[in-house]
């Protein structure tokens, strides 16, 4: 099978290196959680892959297409859902769906149809004729969230999609997205929340000064950490080398 996602070398210098000659591989129907420290390169990374920044250097391949010699052909099977919803506040929900999928060439009943169904599974469906400009943070998320399935992408790549949700609607959007994998497509985000990588992810990247520290199963990094029956937290501290910096500041 082929895999979701490929960097190879992958590399973004501003004034100095973002991301540092980034190599890793998600596999086809997995849920990959990308983690590191603020500023390991995490957000620049997955924007290259999503096609809205230019890599200095290195190879993408998204389901063996590569992605910077074909962008157009990619980005057909990427979503991309960015930390801050992304909206037209004066749409509904509904009128946002249908038009995200007349941009997809998404044929009109169909589009209605998926938009129906993102909307019911997401708890938005009550609030399908009120303009988006009145939601919440957590409304928005989510509507953007469907925004972002409507064309049912096979790559869906989320930057912090929890991030200032309350718990029942960080839940539905965990269940949105483990739904998602269970019918075959490749889920990769980032988060702060440890816990939830925890939780749902086959297999993690941690990330730091745009270098991969290390990739795995849970079980994996914990034996990689010496940390036999650690928290995900206590592995990303023992890797990043953040627990001995806190150590040494409180000395």
């Amino acid at each position: 099978m082929t895999d979701a996602l490929v960097l190879e070398s992958l590399t973004k210098v501003f004034a100095k290196p973002a991301v540092d000659g980034l190599s890793l591989t998600v596999r086809a129907g997995e849920l990959y959680a990308l983690l590191g420290p603020n500023g390991a390169g995490k957000t620049t990374t997955l924007r290259m892959v999503a096609g809205l920044l230019k890599p200095t250097s290195g190879a993408i391949r998204v389901f063996g297409i590569d992605a910077l010699a074909r962008p157009a052909d990619a980005k057909r099977i990427i979503a991309w859902a960015p930390d801050e919803p992304l909206l037209y506040d004066r749409l509904t929900p509904m009128e946002y769906l249908e038009f995200v999928a007349g941009l997809w060439d998404i044929e009109p009943k169909a589009g209605r149809e998926r938009a129906e169904a993102l909307l019911r599974f997401l708890g938005l469906w009550d609030q399908r004729g009120q303009r988006c400009e009145a939601f919440s943070r957590g409304m928005k998320q989510k509507a953007a969230l469907a925004g972002a399935l409507i064309h049912e992408p096979r790559l869906l790549i989320l930057d912090e999609p929890l991030t200032g949700l309350d718990t029942a609607i960080s839940r539905q959007v965990k269940d949105l997205l483990q739904e998602r994998a269970r019918a075959g497509a490749t889920v990769i985000l980032t988060t702060h929340i440890l816990e939830v990588a925890e939780r749902i992810a086959d297999r993690i990247g941690i990330i730091k000064d745009g270098r991969l520290l290390a990739e795995g199963t849970l079980a994996e990094l914990r034996e990689r950490a010496g940390e036999a029956e650690g928290t995900l937290e206590d592995v990303f501290l023992e890797l990043t080398g953040e627990a001995e910096a806190g150590e040494a500041a409180a000395a």
